[in-house]
């Protein structure tokens, strides 16, 4: 390949296997074979520019790039960096009804849920409050912080039943969604489902009756349907915030639950366990 030096510029350095060293009195072209080019490039790329084999340089250099994050791959483990504390993570416990963050506070960590559930809700300017989503093993709470132009929450985060939760500071959750290409797909999966979720709460807030709608938010909270759950249990949760997550009264969710129960689609007694059957209420028009 063609190279060109400039001025003054060394054309090799003394090693092992060369007597001394040999330095450029003017501007020239050399042709040279290099034995390793992937080396030669790396540690010889402030000294000496490629005229000819430029795409051959931007080809090698992603190919070693590739190969860096091949590697990475190969050596993070997306489920062990969430399960363990360590430098910008701490494991947190929560006592049902205990507020992780409150709307307003500043917009610093994210948090794994780790163990237990956890209910979104916000509060408008003239008080009136709102459930948004109830959250699980698996989800993230308070991600819109890596966002840099949200500095504040703007919803309060509080444990249904009791949590253990990874607190992972704005800083190092920005440096492994960057660094780690497992995380990063895995948190991108995440907020596309969320973003999914969403939209299909918007749509059954919109065009479901309330019967539809407590029966959905029952076989959600129950993680139906998820992988790997076995238990169909509700945490326990008062009907007072089912309300508030379907926007009805309390007393439309009390008759609609002892309606589930007579039907036989659900069991009530301490905690709400959800039978397969009550997705007909959902399926039913």
């Amino acid at each position: 390949m063609f190279l060109a030096f400039r001025p003054g510029g060394p054309l090799f350095r003394s090693r092992t296997d060369r007597t001394c060293d040999s330095h450029v009195r003017g501007s020239c072209r050399v042709f040279c074979f290099v034995y390793d080019i992937r080396n030669f490039l790396i540690h010889n790329e402030e000294v000496c520019q490629l005229i000819v084999t430029e795409p051959a340089r931007q080809t090698i250099l992603y190919r070693e790039r590739t190969r860096q994050v091949s590697e990475s791959l190969k050596s993070f483990n997306v489920l062990e960096f969430l399960s363990r504390a360590g430098i910008g993570k701490a494991i947190l416990p929560f006592r049902r009804g205990s507020g992780i963050f409150a709307q307003g506070d500043t917009c610093d960590s994210v948090f794994y849920i780790q163990e237990g559930s956890v209910k979104i809700s916000l509060v408008s300017e003239h008080g009136k409050q709102a459930t948004l989503a109830p959250l699980h093993v698996g989800d993230f709470v308070g991600e819109e912080c890596v966002s840099t132009s949200q500095p504040f929450h703007s919803a309060t985060a509080t444990a249904l039943t009791d949590c253990l939760v990874l607190r992972l500071s704005k800083v190092e959750m920005t440096r492994v969604v960057r660094d780690e290409p497992k995380m990063s797909a895995l948190f991108i999966a995440y907020l596309l489902a969320k973003t999914s979720r969403m939209q299909a709460d918007m749509v059954d807030q919109l065009f479901n009756s309330s019967e539809k709608r407590l029966a959905r938010t029952l076989l959600l909270l129950a993680n139906f349907g998820k992988e790997g759950v076995t238990e169909t249990l509700v945490p326990s949760i008062s009907q007072e915030t089912l309300a508030a997550m379907i926007g009805c009264t309390r007393p439309r969710v009390n008759f609609f639950l002892n309606r589930f129960r007579k039907l036989g689609f659900i069991e009530y007694d301490d905690q709400i366990r959800v039978k397969k059957s009550l997705l007909q209420v959902i399926l039913h028009e």
